[in-house]
């Protein structure tokens, strides 16, 4: 029979899973189209490949297993699965059509949307992924300078110009890598030491999981505008999630751009960019920013309903309410185990971390001894909490009970000295997230 959400006996049989990882890797290279979706952010040989269907908060894996999703597609699934509004509304829109030849109604409905959600969005365009955005930012930023150079703080994309600061920068020329430079967040002499004159824009994640210190954010505002670049806030993970407005309206601060996707169309692909008309309307003549599938109708349906349930829910409220639930939580289960020194939980309450130290031992063994602990349980886990709409009450309680199950778990493997002995599959690979500084 296969696991469901309970304290299980057995670890999940994966079967099917591998059998289709199998065949995929005879043809596909890699397999996983979206890296955190992929194999190396999951223990191989313990841990489900494919998933087959979702419903609110949960998941079913092909062998038929059921877990609650703290990943939600990483990131898109702010309502929860097959969400009603937004599903009516793509049918609705289904049977009129998908792609046309001109113009639909929907990118004007859906842009002026966000335009009323958005602080500061004199201007929207429309695209598909996150990436389309933040690289039409950065074209229009060097557009509105007349400037070459880039400066990024946080994740961006596969683009070259923000690839290029990765260590996984293989056919980019080296030209281009010069052109991009990094720094540290909440560090304003990092960011200082990179600002020139010929640096059009400052294009950071508002926050991932670290909070900005000191008016960290104002600041980087104040810098870049007086060095003559542009902001531009990457709000991929801040976006109608910590709050409908997403950082801008959340920190009081303002971005000359700014870019959204994930959270925005319940799992839908499109993504906006919105900020100074001045510099989007550049787009009209001398910048070109164009995509078939920009008006897609579907999406834009789905973007509708979903920044509406947003809105008339104040989902960005339970997000956190229920995030806070489950990180307050956890500390509290760490301390009563006495495994403070090991592991905590921080981040925003939307979206949580769980941090293991290295005082255990290797952290990313302790990390992939707790995913493995919570599938066994039925939590589909990779470490955070990215909560929906369709968290419940009950999903919090019982995902609390099964860190209580698997902390003990945990903590016997550290006393042993040797965590990896209690380990089924594979160690979990680094997360692409290091840029080089």
């Amino acid at each position: 029979m296969p696991n469901t959400v309970s304290l299980n006996a057995n670890y999940p049989d994966i079967t099917r899973s591998l059998e289709l990882l199998a065949k995929a890797k005879e043809i596909m290279h890699p397999v996983s189209q979206t890296l955190a979706k992929g194999p190396g952010q999951w223990s191989r040989g313990m841990a489900p490949v494919y998933l087959e269907r979702g419903k609110g908060s949960h998941v079913w894996d092909v062998d038929g297993n059921e877990y609650i999703d703290y990943n939600m597609g990483i990131g898109p699934i702010s309502l929860g699965y097959c969400y009603e509004r937004v599903d009516n509304a793509i049918r609705e829109q289904l049977e009129k059509g998908i792609t046309f030849s001109l113009m639909h109604r929907l990118e004007y409905e859906a842009a002026a949307l966000v335009q009323q959600t958005v602080p500061h969005a004199e201007s929207v365009r429309i695209s598909k992924t996150g990436c389309d955005v933040t690289s039409a930012a950065v074209r229009l930023a060097r557009a509105h300078t007349g400037r070459n150079k880039i400066v990024c703080c946080g994740y961006h994309g596969w683009h070259d110009w923000y690839i290029a600061t990765t260590l996984r920068n293989a056919g980019i020329p080296e030209a281009v890598r010069e052109l991009t430079k990094t720094f540290s967040y909440n560090n304003l002499d990092s960011l200082r030491a990179v600002l020139d004159d010929d640096v059009a824009c400052v294009i950071l994640e508002p926050y991932v999981f670290e909070a900005p210190q000191e008016n960290f954010l104002q600041e980087v505002a104040r810098l870049t505008r007086k060095n003559g670049s542009l902001l531009v806030f990457d709000e991929m993970w801040s976006g109608f999630r910590v709050a409908a407005g997403g950082a801008q309206e959340y920190f009081g601060v303002q971005a000359d751009l700014a870019c959204f996707s994930k959270a925005v169309a319940n799992g839908m692909p499109v993504s906006f960019l919105t900020g100074r008309k001045d510099v989007i309307s550049r787009g009209e003549h001398d910048v070109f920013i164009f995509t078939t599938f920009g008006g897609e109708a579907l999406s834009l349906a789905a973007t509708i309903a979903t920044i509406s349930e947003i809105k008339e829910k104040n989902v960005p409220a339970h997000l956190a309410k229920q995030g806070r639930k489950l990180k307050d939580g956890y500390n509290a289960l760490a301390a009563r185990f006495q495994m403070q020194d090991f592991t905590s939980c921080g981040g925003f309450d939307c979206r949580g971390i769980v941090n293991f130290t290295d005082k255990g031992g290797d952290p990313l063994v302790l990390k992939t001894l707790m995913q493995q602990e919570m599938l066994k349980r039925g939590v589909l886990w990779a470490g955070f909490h990215n909560m929906s709409f369709s968290h419940s009450d009950a999903d919090i309680d019982y995902t609390l009970r099964a860190y209580e199950d698997a902390l003990p778990v945990l903590k016997a493997a550290i006393e042993s000295g040797n965590p990896a002995a209690y380990l089924r599959g594979e160690v979990l690979e680094m997360v692409f997230r290091k840029t080089k500084y």
